[in-house]
């Protein structure tokens, strides 16, 4: 079992790193340009590894999986603005309660109600309501970021819906929809003058380590580890990215911040225990 969690630590360090290598760039060339390298680049890669043109798809397929596309480029470009304006661990912390709602709203039990309450005591922490704290995080930025959770829930139910296809056509197709309104906004917003072969390169090595890398390290933590299990270890995502963007990018959080980070990170955790139960 420790190749399987070696495989998703592996995943979540790839897509931190990524995403600093990108918030490094946002001055550069604009959050726009950075999502387009981000989502055109995982496109071209997952349609040649996983070639789902070489199955027949039914017209409710190409509804779930436009859908489908569209929530994950809207997810992709709305945690990269939340990025650019409050710190990766806090942008992460909510943009997880996400996922954590889609598993509490399958069952009203009293122990996901109090997951949930703790999911929003940890919330209340970060939003920038508090007199004291309140010009610490940029209100544009949480908004950004709880976007970027409803596109996440989303993705969820119809990446389920998605799911009944072969390999990897869902996650191929759905990011070559992403594509096709991401990249022609990204090229709208960016100065094509600032397009030198780095920088290129670089949204090349970012797309690789914010979705092709990570998608292939999780199947092999999914063929290997419980679901529970994956569930319960992929939910300290965001204290991972709070170190992660400590370390490389000096964000540093205060220490109401890392309370509510490990009070959502335990919510998470929790719900996806109960999930394994249930």
């Amino acid at each position: 079992m420790l190749l399987p969690i070696l495989a998703l630590l592996g995943s979540q360090v790839s897509v931190n790193l990524g995403a600093a290598v990108a918030k490094n760039l946002f001055g550069v060339i604009g959050v726009e340009a950075i999502t387009a390298f981000r989502v055109g680049f995982s496109a071209l890669l997952l349609l040649a590894i996983f070639r789902p043109w070489r199955f027949r798809l039914t017209g409710r397929d190409v509804v779930n999986l436009l859908v489908y596309g569209t929530v994950m480029g809207m997810m992709n470009l709305l945690i990269y603005r939340a990025f650019e304006r409050i710190p990766i661990g806090i942008a992460v912390a909510i943009e997880v309660t996400g996922p954590l709602a889609v598993a509490l709203l399958s069952s009203r039990r009293p122990r996901n109600i109090a997951a949930c309450a703790l999911a929003g005591f940890g919330l209340y922490l970060l939003l920038p309501i508090h007199s004291g704290d309140a010009g610490r995080v940029d209100p544009a930025g949480v908004a950004y970021a709880f976007g970027a959770a409803a596109c996440w829930a989303l993705y969820i139910v119809f990446g389920k819906r998605a799911s009944s296809l072969r390999g990897g056509q869902a996650v191929a197709w759905g990011m070559l929809v992403a594509s096709l309104f991401i990249v022609p906004l990204g090229a709208f917003h960016v100065d094509a003058s600032v397009l030198t072969p780095a920088i290129v390169l670089v949204g090349l090595a970012i797309a690789v380590l914010s979705s092709a890398l990570p998608y292939s390290l999780e199947i092999v933590a999914l063929r290997g580890l419980p679901q529970g299990l994956f569930g319960m270890l992929s939910s300290a995502a965001p204290a991972i990215s709070a170190l992660a963007a400590m370390l490389v990018l000096g964000e540093r959080l205060n220490a109401m911040q890392w309370i509510a980070i490990g009070c959502i990170v335990v919510a998470s955790a929790g719900s996806a225990t109960l999930a394994r139960r249930k």
